[in-house]
């Protein structure tokens, strides 16, 4: 695919998405999953409430990676039954950040998406793994890319590392994605990093990024938050600060057809020449 149309219709263009920055123990499935259900409560049952609410990477277990066969959810039946629940119960789309799964002796890192009648509609392993944290040692790459559909929402998905590499975020515009989601556990000294590749990858683009981050202390790493809303022009649109809190913001998806005719990018890439 060489263009991306912006003819697509949608049932709906403005969208208020809700991200989880919270903290994460290291190596209990079982108190996180309660405490990210008070806060997902807290942002279901806000004054505006959300059409998405999107949750950070490894939620379930952190990066106890020595451990993380024994701790990685089988199938990840347990914890897609949970947010299929809570998805159905509040009729919102949950885009569930990202889970320790194990299948066929395997661990992934996956993120798993929930339409609001509680559907699992796609689901993403991680590719590419981080040498810096040993994932390699401990968990099995995906091997292919994820796009998908809420309601004529046209989506993307990326787990943490993925941002470094541009040709992910852009097989994902040309596969139709207006909104890229991003789960991540990005620590400390790395914030600038964070912050220019998700504006880069917005621009390049020309869709929105949405980026929920965690935050808090996992042995001699620590997570910065900063969770992100990012319109494809690259503006903020919403930002978190180091702690946990559940950041809001909205979207308008016309902006996304407005600025891709404006400045024709895709129109005019050369594909031949890249080769």
């Amino acid at each position: 695919m060489n263009q991306v149309s912006t003819q697509t219709l949608h049932l709906q263009d403005c969208w208020r998405i809700a991200l989880i920055q919270c903290d994460i123990v290291l190596g209990k499935p079982k108190v996180n999953r309660a405490n990210l259900e008070l806060a997902m409560e807290q942002a279901a049952t806000a004054a505006e409430k959300p059409d998405i609410i999107l949750l950070p990477e490894l939620w379930n277990t952190g990066y106890a990676l020595t451990e993380i066969g024994a701790l990685a959810d089988p199938e990840g039946r347990d914890s897609r039954k949970w947010l299929s629940s809570f998805a159905r119960r509040h009729a919102i789309h949950v885009v569930g950040g990202s889970i320790a799964e194990i299948r066929e002796g395997q661990v992934y890192n996956t993120m798993p998406v929930i339409n609001r009648s509680g559907e699992e509609v796609a689901s993403y392993s991680k590719i590419h793994l981080f040498r810096l944290m040993e994932e390699e040692k401990y968990l099995q790459p995906g091997e292919r890319s994820v796009t998908f559909e809420l309601d004529g929402l046209q989506a993307g998905a990326a787990i943490c590392y993925d941002i470094r590499f541009p040709e992910l975020a852009r097989r994902l515009a040309l596969q139709g994605a207006k909104l890229l989601f991003v789960a991540a556990e990005w620590p400390h000294p790395r914030l600038n990093h964070w912050r220019m590749l998700l504006a880069a990858r917005a621009i390049e683009n020309q869709m929105y990024v949405v980026a929920c981050n965690r935050t808090g202390k996992s042995g001699s790493d620590a997570f910065f938050g900063h969770s992100l809303i990012i319109d494809p022009w690259g503006e903020i649109v919403a930002e978190g600060g180091e702690g946990e809190e559940i950041v809001t913001g909205s979207i308008d998806l016309s902006l996304v057809d407005q600025v891709r005719r404006q400045i024709p990018v895709f129109a005019d890439r050369r594909p031949r020449c890249y080769e």
